[in-house]
């Protein structure tokens, strides 16, 4: 599997010139995606109206930030960090020796990678994407999949479904172009915002029903 992982990876990841290096970061930012935020609350807001749309604030936040918390127990970061104490965790394709064909340890390649070293690498590496040190589960991949699958089951729109795709693989492919995350790191990642996003529209679902039939009954 990692030998597919890596294979993977490698045809994914390449050098695209300093304005590509600088989209890929932003794409990784929270800011460029602020607009698609506030498209996604003013469709909830014209949907169900301004109490549903409270609620859908708090179970997207919850979701997002349970993605980001599950996720960081597999790589020992985060409020539940240390819940599995003796898990391995993976590191990110820039600190794995293998990739290069180097044999030194990973702590040896993260230190090679923060000094900028020039080289014949295998990996590209934008400057600013070095940071931390493990790559699974990938948050970015939980989080941006827990909002498509809450924000998509709520608004159900076709078009608004294919923007959602859109926008989800892009974030995970920016992930891959900055060499912080293998594939099968943004499927992991993946699982976990699509089972905590299905959840919190289970939520949500009960709750539109039960301002629904209170209107009825009016």
């Amino acid at each position: 599997m990692y030998d597919f992982d890596h294979g993977l990876f490698l045809a994914l990841n390449f050098d695209g010139g300093p304005v590509m290096d600088r989209i890929m970061l932003a794409v990784s930012s929270t800011l460029l995606w602020l607009p698609l935020y506030g498209l996604i609350m003013w469709l909830v807001w014209r949907r169900y109206g301004w109490r549903s749309l409270l609620i859908f604030i708090v179970l997207m936040s919850a979701a997002i930030a349970l993605s980001d918390m599950v996720s960081g127990i597999f790589k020992h970061n985060g409020v539940l960090g240390g819940l599995l104490p003796d898990f391995q965790p993976r590191w990110r394709p820039m600190f794995t020796p293998e990739l290069e064909g180097l044999a030194v340890a990973p702590d040896s390649l993260v230190a090679i990678r923060r000094a900028a070293m020039p080289g014949d690498w295998a990996v590209h590496v934008p400057a600013g994407a070095v940071s931390g040190h493990y790559g699974t589960v990938s948050a970015h991949a939980a989080t941006i999949v827990a909002l498509a699958v809450l924000s998509v089951s709520v608004i159900r729109r076709r078009w608004f479904a294919w923007l959602m795709t859109a926008c989800t693989l892009l974030i995970c492919y920016s992930r891959i172009y900055l060499a912080k995350h293998f594939p099968m790191d943004l499927v992991w990642g993946a699982l976990v915002g699509g089972l905590l996003g299905w959840g919190a529209w289970r939520i949500f679902r009960r709750f539109a029903r039960y301002f629904a039939d209170r209107r009825n009954c009016r």
